[in-house]
């Protein structure tokens, strides 16, 4: 449980991607009773020498009593972290047969301070989720908003989303809150405290619409991009090729080799934007493809934003570049199996082996390890290794290309 309250000696360990609430619940009730929803509902509850309290936890939408307790004195915090609707009650429980409420509260964010918070150390995932943050606050009319991100992003947000304040997790004041929301990718929750429904069910992005409480319906992130002159006067097409793990590669030995001459031989310049030239680990390592324009390195979001706005389009793998290509609205062909084609954005473009092992990430059996750059959880060590993406043929790939309006093939 994200807090440094006393929480129940059985609650869920500190997610270390998230700055902590404040130590005590932020809004003051009668009597002493503090409560608020930074990461569920919390009530704290003085304690008391004579007499008992008694607190219930209601969920208006669904009827649902989800708590109730009498104590001399408590700190309660709802399981569930994600949105709901609560009612807190708390009655003196010594006072007679029929008592009106101490405290009777439902939850309201308007006109009240709300932060939703993202991980550092990803550029996809949240681009992928920052659009519902806004949905929120339009569901939640004089909500103000804040959202918590890594400072490499905000630049290519903060104009974009002028209703929304962006600021980095070390600038949280904790205790100015009346709700806070974790946005993430929740593995291991089986009983859905952090999320309502398994993100593996729902798609990467549309998780966040469900953890928010907002439609989910796919919506893609805009960026705050000024005007820029195109880098190339010909047509260029750019590429990422590197990802954080070997399962997320296009492990065809020669798919790149062979789109790229293809792309060459239409009069396309190609360009790799990828951040590292070079990247793997043990005895699997990517090369940038021969014969590209190399615009890779340590270089802002917003160079890299500036390039892909200009071009013809992209094709990539199901990592950061392609939902930050998605973001500036340009075609964009993705390779991937080891992910079900529902995980990432919609696109016309998506190529996919049906007839190969595939979607691991998908199956909430298989536990994706993000330490095991060579994961594989079906087929590690065999020959079938990573046939989800080897078995993806340039030919597949060419062809979703040649789709693309105005292609010059």
């Amino acid at each position: 449980m994200p807090s440094s309250a006393a929480p129940p000696p059985d609650a869920p360990a500190v997610p270390p991607a998230y700055p902590a609430p404040a130590a005590l619940p932020t809004q003051l009730g009668p009597d002493g009773i503090r409560f608020d929803f930074n990461l569920g509902a919390r009530v704290s509850l003085p304690a008391r020498e004579h007499g008992h309290w008694r607190i219930r936890l209601r969920d208006l939408d669904s009827g649902n009593i989800l708590f109730e307790s009498t104590n001399q004195g408590a700190f309660v915090n709802s399981a569930k972290r994600w949105f709901v609707r609560f009612r807190l009650e708390v009655w003196d429980d010594d006072a007679g047969a029929a008592p009106s409420p101490i405290l009777l509260h439902d939850y309201d964010a308007a006109g009240q301070d709300v932060l939703i918070q993202f991980p550092v150390g990803t550029l996809g995932d949240i681009l992928a989720w920052f659009p519902y943050a806004e949905r929120f606050a339009a569901t939640h009319p004089g909500v103000r908003v804040t959202c918590a991100l890594s400072d490499l992003l905000i630049p290519l947000l903060a104009d974009a989303y002028p209703t929304l304040r962006l600021v980095p997790h070390a600038a949280v004041v904790a205790d100015q809150f009346y709700a806070t929301y974790s946005i993430g990718l929740f593995f291991d929750d089986t009983a859905c405290d952090w999320q309502p429904t398994d993100f593996r069910q729902v798609g990467l992005h549309r998780t966040a619409g469900f953890i928010l409480g907002v439609d989910p319906s796919e919506v893609a992130p805009r960026l705050a991009l000024p005007a820029s002159p195109r880098p190339f006067a010909e047509p260029y097409v750019c590429i990422a090729v590197q990802s954080s793990s070997g399962c997320k590669y296009w492990n065809n030995p020669d798919g790149w080799r062979e789109v790229v001459a293809g792309l060459k031989a239409a009069g396309y310049r190609v360009v790799c934007i990828d951040q590292k030239p070079v990247h793997g680990n043990g005895l699997m390592w990517t090369h940038i493809p021969h014969g590209v324009d190399d615009a890779t390195g340590d270089r802002p979001l917003l160079d890299r934003a500036q390039m892909l706005r200009h071009a013809d389009f992209f094709i990539g793998l199901s990592s950061g570049l392609a939902w930050l290509a998605w973001a500036t609205g340009i075609p964009v062909v993705l390779i991937s199996g080891f992910t079900h084609p529902d995980t990432e954005f919609a696109t016309p473009y998506r190529v996919h082996n049906w007839h190969a092992c595939n979607s691991c990430w998908n199956d909430p059996k298989e536990r994706f390890d993000h330490h095991d750059f060579l994961w594989c959880p079906r087929h590690a060590g065999t020959p079938r290794q990573f046939e989800c993406s080897r078995l993806i043929t340039p030919s597949a790939v060419m062809q979703a290309i040649a789709r693309i309006p105005g292609f010059r093939g």
